[in-house]
């Protein structure tokens, strides 16, 4: 029979008939119901996000991606174990994961300077993502991010997961009630310290790692053995403690305020620098944030401020949230009944959350914006200690006011092939 446009079509239309069978015959759990993930970056926290992930009957993890084989391996024979079969596959190019077209969403685990340059490649090329924290390496990259997810209609979870932890929802829902009356300012306490281990000179490339792919946007440095967990501690990769854990209990403190979509408008800190080895990250640090209306927000290492978060009022009273546990100034303000019509937060487990706004399309409890916001934090705490100047910031703008030098440290062009676009 010759090949006509009208009775190709009508071949396929009837092809496809047979095989979209109804979820009500199948079940919510059906092949054609699972998002199909790949792990990009399978090191500490990717493999911890791969387990919530594997527990789930309605995901099937298809690919996992790491720069070390190694890690490749121990991930893909985790993955294999748990589906008893070996169709896991290994692949080292995240762009190679995220140009497939069998792919729904990804996870990102990776070292924080590679967060923007591959979350905003999965955006343009589809993939709805679960990103960890701190959003970004830096606030303009942060930005680019938060637009690709926008412009492409990305869902995006940050592993901001303390906001899926009740104690954590009960605290905000005290504070976002009124139950302190109006909010003076709020405490931030964070890990100190930061240091690794110090390598002898000429240390040779493991075998298992492609260090150029490693190292990725961030500017060449010859390898001097520090890749895994201690990257955290040399700002040309991480943060130092401050931004490893400013996505959580500074996160909680602006979902508390209620200032998600925006920020501080200055910034002024200390902190001693005392570089060893290759780590320049700091180690202790106190800063604090001014918002327009005059309440502030001081970030400093838990040395100098409570572990967790707190809220104080104008009136004294104020409410503590740590992992774990929280607490009030009384009793009546702790045990007190969110009543009907007043905001409300329900548990959920956060990856949980993110497959179910993946398949809803709704806006998850962590979005691009609002990771992107308590990130910036950061960042411009980071850059107030770091210069030892005031920073004056305009948040609907982002930008740094009269100081130009301050104003570099927003961010740096990736290390070329590697691009934002």
């Amino acid at each position: 029979m010759k090949l006509t446009r009208r009775n190709f079509l009508q071949t396929a239309s009837t092809a496809a008939a047979f095989n979209i069978v109804p979820a009500a015959v199948l079940g919510q759990n059906a092949p054609s119901n699972r998002i199909v993930m790949a792990m990009v970056g399978v090191g500490n926290m990717g493999t911890g996000n791969m387990g919530s992930f594997l527990r789930m009957d309605d995901v099937h993890i298809k690919i996992v991606c790491d720069v070390n084989k190694k890690k490749m391996e121990s991930a893909k024979k985790r993955v294999d174990t748990r589906y008893k079969n070996s169709d896991c596959e290994m692949i080292k190019n995240f762009r190679d994961v995220c140009s497939r077209n069998d792919i729904d969403a990804i996870m990102i685990a990776t070292p924080d300077h590679w967060h923007a340059c591959i979350g905003t490649f999965a955006a343009r090329h589809g993939k709805d993502i679960y990103g960890e924290k701190p959003f970004t390496h830096d606030l303009l990259e942060g930005r680019a991010l938060v637009n690709a997810i926008k412009q492409h209609g990305r869902v995006w979870q940050t592993g901001s997961w303390q906001r899926s932890r009740s104690e954590m929802q009960r605290a905000v829902e005290l504070v976002r009630n009124g139950r302190i009356g109006k909010i003076a300012r709020v405490e931030v306490g964070l890990p100190s310290g930061g240091r690794g281990k110090t390598y002898p000179p000429n240390t040779p490339i493991p075998a298992e790692l492609d260090w150029d792919m490693w190292l990725g946007p961030a500017p060449f440095r010859k390898f001097m053995g520090v890749y895994d967990w201690d990257w955290r501690w040399v700002l040309d990769w991480g943060g130092g403690q401050m931004m490893d854990w400013i996505g959580h209990h500074a996160d909680i403190a602006q979902w508390g305020l209620g200032r998600d979509q925006s920020g501080p408008v200055s910034f002024e800190g200390y902190c001693p620098l005392a570089p060893q080895y290759i780590y320049d990250a700091p180690t202790s640090y106190r800063y604090t944030g001014t918002y327009p209306d005059g309440t502030t927000i001081t970030v400093a290492d838990r040395n100098q401020v409570k572990s967790g978060t707190t809220w104080y009022g104008e009136n004294g009273e104020w409410v503590w949230v740590d992992r774990g546990s929280f607490d009030a100034s009384s009793p009546k303000i702790r045990d007190s009944k969110i009543e009907a019509g007043e905001i409300r937060f329900r548990p959920e487990g956060h990856q949980r959350e993110f497959i179910d706004c993946v398949k809803t399309r709704d806006t998850t409890l962590t979005p691009a914006e609002v990771a992107h916001r308590s990130a910036s934090i950061g960042h411009l705490g980071q850059i107030a200690m770091l210069t030892g100047r005031k920073i004056n910031w305009n948040p609907d703008t982002e930008e740094i006011i009269g100081d130009a030098a301050a104003s570099a440290m927003l961010g740096r062009t990736p290390r070329g092939p590697w691009t934002l676009t």
